[in-house]
């Protein structure tokens, strides 16, 4: 068939539709508009949920007395055959009927004749999408909650394995102080529980139903929105009709709460990507997560964090998107709405990937506690500690500060860390350091030193640890 003979066909098959909408005009859609138009290719994901609103709204109309029990019945089972066969992947999607909506309407016709027609009676399709986003997007929240759980658990479990293993601690990447890994990995932890929290505050401000908002003024149909939010364990109907139908900040809240989650599982995907380096050497990454290289042999690429840390961008990308499509809209909808899927879409299929690669390997990971206590003995991280020492023995800061910066640089002339120095090479820089001070020069003194909560003393560790798990099991 030649291309003109294609284009044919394709424009006989849009004059044959559009009869939801189509007695007002004149001439058929054209045949590359009506595709232009068209979201079925990416809307049928709601499919599962715009049945559930339909069946939902179905027994509110037989309630209300549109709809009879025999009519109920014939909708609901013609549904409940249509969701089957999308299910099984035999339903057959028509570009032409433009959206997920039309296309199970016109099945429903299809197999239950003029009752089905009826279905659509107190509502629009304006209302109709937006309860079913706010339905998948729900279900996408509850399905990502146990993600959530499964990494956090693996973090903090490691976390409590190594609450005494000492690494450096870093500002501007220079060499800080001495923390532990353990303290390391629940300051991401707390990252993710922050997270957490976002997600369950984007779930509860979306649960609200616009299903009744119908176009965007309501409808003269003696309709019970209470019932139906009720029946889709909505938490309670939308307020006003116009907002109900042109409101997508759930979507975007979602995007901007996916947008700092994957820029804390960015940060984290850094210091991996640093710490699997011959430069660090502070951990490994099993093989699994990881690829070589077709020309270099020995390489080891960390491939997994790498990866999450390129989707950042990603998601940030449909955040944007979202709020440049939103920013410019007159209430109420608008056919820009249309865009708002596929970013969400998106943003939902990366999240979950990268919570479930993150859960996979943050447990996996093999720790190098020689190579972490040897770098934290580089850099003289103890610096702090001798002139908190200093200011005990009644030195003002200030001074102290003064004092063991010179000593530094006294270290970093003789290549010396400070606790390699002798009494005698300390006691040049203040006649107050007495033998004592070789109990703060230690990593470990250092460590334990710092004995409050959210300290990073092993028993602060440890104690942190218990607590985000015990939080953990309160969700369940």
């Amino acid at each position: 068939m030649s291309k003109s003979d294609d284009k044919t066909a394709e424009q006989d098959e849009t004059n044959q539709t559009n009869q939801a909408w189509g007695g007002r005009f004149n001439e058929p859609v054209d045949a590359f508009v009506a595709r232009f138009t068209a979201s079925v290719n990416f809307d049928q994901r709601l499919a599962q949920q715009d049945i559930q609103g339909s069946v939902a709204h179905a027994k509110m109309l037989t309630q209300a007395g549109v709809l009879s029990a025999d009519e109920l019945d014939l909708i609901c089972n013609g549904l409940q055959e249509i969701d089957s066969e999308i299910a099984s992947g035999s339903f057959a999607w028509s570009v032409a009927l433009e959206d997920v909506h039309m296309n199970i309407e016109a099945a429903l016709t299809d197999r239950i004749g003029i009752v089905g027609k009826k279905l659509h009676t107190g509502r629009s399709r304006n209302d109709q999408v937006a309860t079913d986003i706010r339905l998948w997007l729900r279900d996408q929240i509850d399905s990502i909650q146990p993600l959530f759980t499964n990494l956090q658990q693996g973090m903090i479990e490691l976390a409590a394995a190594e609450v005494a293993t000492i690494m450096p601690g870093f500002t501007h990447l220079q060499t800080a102080q001495p923390v532990t890994f353990g303290h390391h990995l629940l300051a991401w932890n707390e990252m993710l529980e922050r997270d957490f929290g976002r997600l369950l505050d984007c779930r509860k401000r979306l649960n609200q139903s616009p299903l009744g908002a119908a176009a965007l003024a309501g409808t003269t149909y003696p309709i019970n929105r209470m019932f139906t939010a009720t029946e889709m364990n909505f938490d309670k109907p939308t307020e006003n009709s116009l907002d109900s139908v042109s409101d997508r900040d759930f979507a975007i809240e979602f995007c901007a709460f996916a947008s700092l989650l994957m820029t804390h599982m960015s940060r984290m995907s850094e210091e991996l990507v640093l710490w699997t380096s011959a430069q660090f050497q502070f951990i490994n990454l099993p093989d699994r997560f990881c690829t070589g290289s077709s020309i270099m042999p020995q390489k080891k690429n960390p491939d997994v964090p790498e990866l999450v840390r390129g989707k950042t961008g990603r998601v940030t990308g449909h955040l944007i998107a979202l709020l440049t499509l939103m920013k410019s809209q007159p209430l109420a909808y608008n056919k820009d709405n249309q865009e708002d899927k596929e970013p969400l879409f998106d943003a939902v299929d990366t999240v979950v990937d990268c919570l479930r690669a993150f859960g996979d390997m943050i447990p996996a990971i093999q720790t190098n506690r020689d190579s972490m206590y040897e770098a934290a003995r580089k850099g003289f991280s103890t610096a702090t500690d001798l002139a908190d020492y200093l200011v005990r023995q009644g030195i003002p800061f200030r001074d102290s500060h003064e004092i063991v910066g010179k000593s530094v640089a006294y270290g970093v002339e003789q290549n010396k860390d400070l606790s390699e120095m002798s009494l005698k090479e300390l006691q040049q820089f203040s006649g107050q350091i007495g033998e004592d001070v070789f109990e703060v020069l230690t990593l470990e003194g250092s460590v334990a030193a710092r004995n409050h909560i959210g300290g990073t003393a092993p028993d602060q560790v440890r104690a942190a640890a218990d607590r985000a798990l015990e939080l953990l099991k309160a969700r369940s």
